[in-house]
């Protein structure tokens, strides 16, 4: 059966932990204050839930509403070991190990965001794969052995 929990995830701004508050380098880079984190809140709150339900797969999740400190979101879980879900063909995808904690890996639909795997168009392929795989793809020099 499949469960919808409720999760929050602060919406304040991360501290940048520096000694003292100093930044030695760029101006660029010497914000402390308002440090934006790189997964998104919704992805967060994901993984709390997984964290907590180790038993459950989490599917998706979908945002109900905030706060000034918090925000609210519905979690949709699926229980692997159930026999309704293990019959069913349009789910039962879900129950193979390759998915347990899918929201821990960026798997979901907030984590795909994230990842910045959501895109078409012109350009796109600069994110395809992942970020650190273009990054390697463009930065590693293949020469032949005879040449």
């Amino acid at each position: 059966s499949s469960r919808v929990l409720w999760t929050l995830a602060v919406t304040q701004f991360h501290k940048k932990q520096v000694r003292k508050g100093i930044v030695y380098g760029k101006p660029s880079t010497h914000g402390v204050n308002e440090w934006k984190s790189a997964k998104n809140k919704q992805s967060v709150a994901e993984e709390r839930v997984g964290k907590r339900c180790g038993g459950l797969r989490v599917l998706n999740s979908y945002w109900v509403n905030q706060d000034s400190t918090f925000k609210f979101y519905e979690v949709i879980c699926i229980d692997p070991a159930h026999k309704a879900i293990r019959r069913d063909p349009r789910i039962n995808w879900i129950c193979n190990p390759v998915h347990k904690h899918r929201e821990a890996r960026g798997l979901t639909s907030a984590g795909r965001k994230h990842r910045g795997l959501v895109g078409k168009g012109h350009g796109y392929l600069k994110n395809r794969g992942s970020r650190h795989a273009v990054w390697k793809r463009h930065n590693t020099l293949s020469l032949r052995r005879y040449r």
